[in-house]
């Protein structure tokens, strides 16, 4: 439903045979582009909205006649399942296996999950597949620790629109520490790759700038009821908690909070700057929590205010800060594209995977180059609030309205 190949119609064979020739040059001017997100369960609102900003950007190009020369067509992959309820990283290396295995795919935007995306990125190195995320910030995907594990090609492959966990959790622990000045915090995660990494590093953190770590306890995402581990964290007294996760977890998790623990501080990543969890959780629930991206805020931007208004008119709801990220994957994309097309060679996905190394190229959230290791060279972690009421001119699941922007979270040095 999702692609942009041209349609098959049932033809006459003589009016395929003549319509062939012109068809097949077509065909040698046509590139694919591999989306991959998980469009089932918990996450599907948030996946939707990155998706949505990458298929933006497809489309405008398209509609200008493509990228030199070259139309785009796109491979949309789920990497969600009903029996995980959320991602499934079993399915993530399925769609990374068949897009490695179409050649006319030269380069992919994606994974939305870092425990999918430790699940793509071994196959997507090994099939020299350049990939681009726009959310996923687990950093050991990209550390040359681990480069045996996820990048056994030997050339990195997994590039990213947002700055790693390695920055946003310890700039939030900053943010919880000096700017909201919580003293004694317990720290929850969801099991998942992103949500460990994340509550690790912000735990880490924490303790150095002098915040007292009562406890770190995994959710399982699975369970209904977390009442007996909140209950516990109440009898330890915090003013704050932190929670390392996605929605699956993160909903009820806000959802039995606001009953057990109404008043101390409670924050999160990027798992909970979520639409998913804003129309899970609701309201009073889910009001006056914080969270962060991994990347600038840029919506009160003029030039990013009428993208917005393009992207309402196309989708008839507001884009997230993600639909940002993931439409600049895309224009890497095409950057890599017109730079390859350029010099001569054929634009193969070899050549492809080489140009978005060398990116330095203007975009909605201003300049995206990388380093050695694919990962972006801007490091802000922007924190925003869940707001104390819902604003009823808006949806519940609006996360730029029923969201405020706080400022950039202090990074550590």
């Amino acid at each position: 439903m999702l692609s942009r190949r041209a349609l098959v119609i049932q033809l006459p064979a003589v009016a395929l045979a003549a319509s062939w020739a012109g068809r097949t040059l077509a065909a040698s001017k046509r590139i694919t582009v591999g989306i991959s997100l998980p469009l089932t369960g918990a996450d599907a609102d948030d996946a939707n909205l990155i998706k949505d900003g990458a298929m933006l950007a497809i489309d405008e190009a398209n509609a200008k006649g493509g990228v030199a020369g070259y139309n785009i067509d796109v491979m949309v992959l789920d990497d969600g399942t009903a029996t995980a309820g959320q991602y499934d990283p079993a399915q993530a290396a399925t769609n990374a296996r068949k897009m490695v295995a179409d050649d006319k795919v030269v380069a992919a935007i994606g994974p939305q999950m870092s425990g999918s995306g430790k699940a793509m990125a071994p196959i997507l190195s090994e099939g020299n597949l350049a990939t681009i995320t726009p959310s996923s910030t687990n950093p050991d995907i990209t550390d040359p620790k681990f480069a045996a594990q996820f990048d056994p090609g030997g050339k990195p492959i997994y590039f990213r629109t947002v700055t790693t966990d390695a920055f946003q959790g310890p700039n939030m622990a900053n943010y919880f520490a000096q700017t909201l000045k919580v003293k004694r915090v317990y720290v929850l995660d969801d099991s998942g790759a992103y949500g460990v990494g994340m509550a690790n590093a912000f735990a880490a953190q924490g303790k150095k700038v002098g915040m007292d770590v009562l406890g770190h306890d995994q959710l399982d995402p699975r369970e209904a009821d977390y009442t007996t581990i909140l209950t516990k964290i109440k009898g330890l007294n915090p003013d704050g908690l932190y929670y390392g996760g996605v929605a699956q977890a993160g909903v009820k998790l806000a959802k039995q909070c606001y009953d057990i623990l109404p008043k101390i501080v409670k924050g999160g990543g990027d798992g909970m700057y979520s639409s998913s969890v804003l129309s899970g959780a609701g309201f009073p629930a889910f009001a006056n929590w914080y969270a962060t991206i991994a990347a600038p805020y840029v919506f009160n931007q003029p030039r990013v205010q009428e993208w917005s208004k393009r992207f309402q008119a196309k989708y008839g709801r507001a884009p997230s800060g993600y639909s940002v990220t993931a439409y600049d994957a895309a224009l890497v994309i095409f950057d890599a594209v017109k730079r390859v097309a350029a010099s001569g060679k054929p634009v193969t996905r070899s050549a492809v995977r080489d140009a978005v190394q060398s990116t330095r190229l203007e975009t909605l959230q201003g300049m995206v180059n990388f380093d050695k290791n694919g990962d972006i060279e801007n490091r802000v972690v922007s924190v925003f609030q869940v707001l104390p009421q819902r604003d009823p001119k808006y949806p519940v699941g609006d996360v730029l309205h029923q969201l405020r922007y706080l400022g950039v979270a202090p990074q550590t040095a």
